[in-house]
C-alpha cells in the first residue's frame, strides 16, 4: 500500500530544482525591495560599527593624553611633603637672624633656598603648579580647604590666611590649599 501524496513529497525532495521551478517566482519589484531592505540593514550596521570604532579611537587617544599629563600625579603628591619641609626650614629662620649667621650657616641656607627653587622649577616643568591662595583672594571650595573662619581686614568670604599651600597638576587638584576664611572686619 502506497500513499500517492507521499510519493509527490519524495519526488520533490529528490528533485529540488523542480520544486523551486514550481514555486512562484518573485517579481522584480519584490527582489528590488528585498535588496533595498538588506542594503539599508548593512548600511546601518556599518555606520554603527564605524561610530563604535571612532569612539574607541577617541577614548584611547584621551586616555593616552591623560596618562601623559596625570601619570606623575602620585609621585608629585609624594614630593609635596618635601616642598613643605623646605618651606618650613626657610621660614624657621627669621630675616633678622639671617645676618648673624656664620659663613657655613649662610651657605647652608643658600643651599636650602636653591633646592627649593629647583624643586619648584621641576614641578613647573611637569605642569605641577601651586594654587593661588594669597590673603584677599576669593575662596574656591574646589581648590581651597577651609579649616577656620577668622575676623580679618579682608572682605568676608575671601582668604584671610594661608596655612598650607595647595597644588594642582593640569586641571586636577593634587592637594587643596588649607586656608582660614575671612569673616570680615571685627567690630
Amino acid at each position: 500500500m502506497s500513499d500517492p501524496t507521499n510519493t509527490n513529497e519524495t519526488a520533490d525532495l529528490e528533485n529540488p530544482e523542480k520544486a523551486a521551478a514550481e514555486a512562484p517566482a518573485p517579481t522584480p519589484e519584490e527582489v528590488i525591495a528585498r535588496l533595498e531592505t538588506e542594503k539599508e540593514e548593512l548600511r546601518t550596521q556599518f555606520l554603527r560599527l564605524y561610530a563604535d570604532l571612532d569612539n574607541t579611537r577617541k577614548r584611547a587617544d584621551r586616555e593616552v593624553s591623560e596618562a601623559r599629563v596625570y601619570g606623575i600625579g602620585k609621585f608629585a603628591g609624594d614630593l609635596l611633603n618635601v616642598a613643605d619641609n623646605l618651606a618650613r626650614a626657610l621660614a624657621s629662620l627669621p630675616d633678622t637672624d639671617r645676618d648673624t649667621l656664620t659663613e657655613a650657616g649662610k651657605n647652608l641656607l643658600g643651599g636650602i633656598e636653591m633646592t627649593q627653587k629647583e624643586l619648584h622649577t621641576v614641578f613647573t616643568r611637569h605642569n605641577v603648579l601651586q594654587i593661588e591662595a594669597a590673603p584677599g583672594c576669593a575662596f574656591d571650595p574646589n581648590v581651597h580647604q577651609a579649616v577656620a573662619q577668622i575676623p580679618s581686614p579682608h572682605p568676608a568670604g575671601t582668604i584671610a590666611e594661608l596655612f598650607q599651600p595647595g597644588w594642582r597638576i593640569g586641571e586636577r587638584t593634587l592637594r587643596a590649599a588649607m586656608v582660614a576664611v575671612s569673616l570680615g572686619q571685627a567690630n
